[in-house]
């Protein structure tokens, strides 16, 4: 028996140099790659590549045939749904190579991307943003946004529990499940939680 404090499947490679956190557990066919930080309790899924240098923050759900390029950041509490793509090359050419041109992308606290969806490179997701399945991102994402389509565009806001913010005339919403207060302000057009 092993002596680490993550659970690993033994198809799992796990390349040198790699720091991961307690509790995380890393399923089938998965290729973590050197360099890559992963925190606790996160939970990779079958069949994902997690290039190198890549961090992961604490509680991240990867969900299965996920690859996260080199140039990804993810925070805390980050979902990645099923086969949802990022890239880190805005040209990419396969005579060309572009390593040293990787562009940054960043998913800040507790954003959900949905099941298919693809990040183009250097569009960082707000917190606790909800962008839906299928969904292609082409700008930045405002935190607590309910993104959709190709192009992907906002259609509403979410709380952080990811429900659907229904604002009054003072521009104050209720998560439905949590009780947490919301104020929309129309001028910046941002949310932020108050309550």
């Amino acid at each position: 028996m092993s002596d680490t404090k993550y659970y690993a499947h033994k198809t799992a490679v796990i390349d040198d140099n790699c720091n991961i956190g307690k509790d995380t557990k890393i399923w089938h066919f998965s290729h973590i790659m050197s360099n890559c930080n992963i925190g606790e309790s996160c939970n990779i899924g079958q069949n994902v590549v997690v290039s190198p240098e890549v961090k992961l923050g604490k509680n991240v759900k990867v969900q299965n045939n996920v690859s996260i390029y080199t140039g990804v950041i993810c925070e805390d509490d980050v979902f990645l749904g099923p086969s949802m793509v990022f890239t880190n090359v805005i040209n990419p050419r396969s005579a060309v190579n572009r390593r040293d041109q990787y562009v940054v992308t960043l998913v800040k606290k507790g954003a959900s991307i949905g099941a298919n969806a693809t990040i183009i490179c250097g569009n960082d997701i707000g917190e606790y943003a909800l962008i839906g399945a299928g969904a292609v991102v082409t700008k930045p994402i405002k935190p607590y946004a309910l993104i959709v389509g190709n192009p992907a565009k906002q259609i509403g806001w979410v709380s952080e529990f990811g429900h659907r913010l229904n604002f009054d005339e003072n521009q104050k919403a209720i998560c439905m499940e949590s009780g947490q207060e919301y104020l929309l302000d129309i001028e910046e057009d941002t949310v932020e939680r108050t309550k």
